[in-house]
């Protein structure tokens, strides 16, 4: 088969997802592509991927690739680097095969992933998790030498306008099935009014479904400027050092932030501001919690992860797949006490009410009179 669009070329695939329309080829570098990647890219509608590097590269069977091609995604898979020097942003290219072409000329040649070669790919990766898990063991151990004090120690949390003490704290992260849970967890939001923090992206998660973060923390390179002007105190996750990049787009915006230099994800500091603040519960939508997960998110091991989760443990409530624990149904009998219930509200309503007998004596007549009778 044949396709044309425009190319749209970016080496991060969160990046491009936020500018990408059904009628562009997607141009990607994304070994090992993971879940959360693959459904941003399925709701952009686009038709064609094309990744410069391998989709799965054996390390893991990462599940991105086979939902692309599940959702009707060709996908043209590593092309090699040169795509992104022989290639521009807005360039038409055309995809015939597994070569790409650009005024017809073939620019990249990769494999196209069918759902055999994945599922074979995927097999073949699951020898490799043995490995991955020893390496995990070894970086918890390195990361706990190193940071035992994240255990045993407060972590110096930044002074905030919230006050945590005896809350309810949600933290959303943009993970697994964080749009569905999200949701789910709506009537939950409404009723305990829990402090709502957002990591990065998790911020327009969170007014996506109607609501405002109280607190945004993170790296700020996933969140949109709408959200970070929305009002919400900016924690912003800073290097061990004290390099602090995402503070420079701040400044830009004209907000102001405050730096938490810490060696973990901001993931992580969510769950410590929340836990070292005094939140009595904190609620989690779209963490990470097993080592797919954490291989998917792309950091050797998460150590940090793993640790806090052990300190914050007692108060942690993982609120993952809580869409699909429970979905609230109407039996149909249930439909019709309701309606009997609303008949009779109406009948008891006419029979005392002279008003209610002669505006119904009229709708009759009326209704013989048009009819004939």
């Amino acid at each position: 088969m044949r396709f044309e669009g425009t190319a749209r070329l970016d080496r991060r695939t969160k990046d491009l997802v936020k500018r990408l329309g059904r009628n562009d080829i997607a141009v990607i570098d994304h070994i090992d592509m993971d879940r959360v990647s693959a459904e941003g890219l399925l709701e952009t509608g686009v038709e064609v991927v094309v990744n410069a590097a391998p989709s799965i590269s054996g390390a893991y069977p990462n599940v991105g690739p086979l939902l692309l091609v599940r959702g009707g995604v060709r996908l043209i898979d590593n092309v090699g680097q040169e795509v992104f020097e022989r290639v521009r942003d807005g360039d038409i290219v055309e995809i015939i095969g597994d070569d790409v072409l650009k005024d017809g000329v073939v620019v990249a040649s990769g494999e196209r992933m069918t759902f055999d070669v994945i599922e074979q790919a995927m097999e073949n990766a699951k020898a490799g998790l043995g490995e991955q898990l020893d390496r995990f063991a070894r970086n918890t151990l390195e990361f706990l030498e190193k940071e035992k004090a994240l255990l045993t120690e407060g972590t110096g949390i930044p002074e905030t306008k919230v006050r945590f003490a005896g809350r309810h704290v949600l933290v959303v992260v943009r993970g697994y099935d964080y749009k569905q849970d999200l949701q789910a967890l709506k009537p939950y939001i409404r009723e305990m009014r829990p402090i709502l923090i957002g990591v990065d992206g998790g911020a327009d998660a969170i007014m996506e479904v109607g609501f405002k973060p109280d607190i945004i923390v993170g790296d700020m390179d996933s969140v949109t400027d709408t959200a970070l002007t929305s009002g919400a105190e900016l924690i912003v996750h800073a290097y061990a050092d004290g390099r602090c990049p995402g503070m420079a787009r701040l400044h830009e915006l004209g907000v102001d932030g405050i730096t938490w230099p810490l060696s973990a994800t901001s993931e992580d500091l969510a769950l410590l501001l929340a836990h070292e603040a005094g939140a009595d519960l904190i609620v989690a939508v779209g963490t990470h919690a097993n080592l797919v997960e954490y291989l998917d998110k792309g950091r050797k091991g998460m150590a940090s992860s793993f640790l806090v989760r052990l300190k914050v443990g007692p108060r942690l409530v993982d609120a993952k797949g809580v869409s699909r624990l429970w979905r609230a149904t109407v039996k149909p009998s249930q439909l019709v006490y309701l309606v009997a219930a609303a008949l009779t509200v109406v009948t008891t309503i006419i029979l005392i009410s002279p008003p209610a007998r002669d505006f119904v004596m009229l709708l009759i007549l009326r209704l013989r009179t048009s009819i004939g009778l």
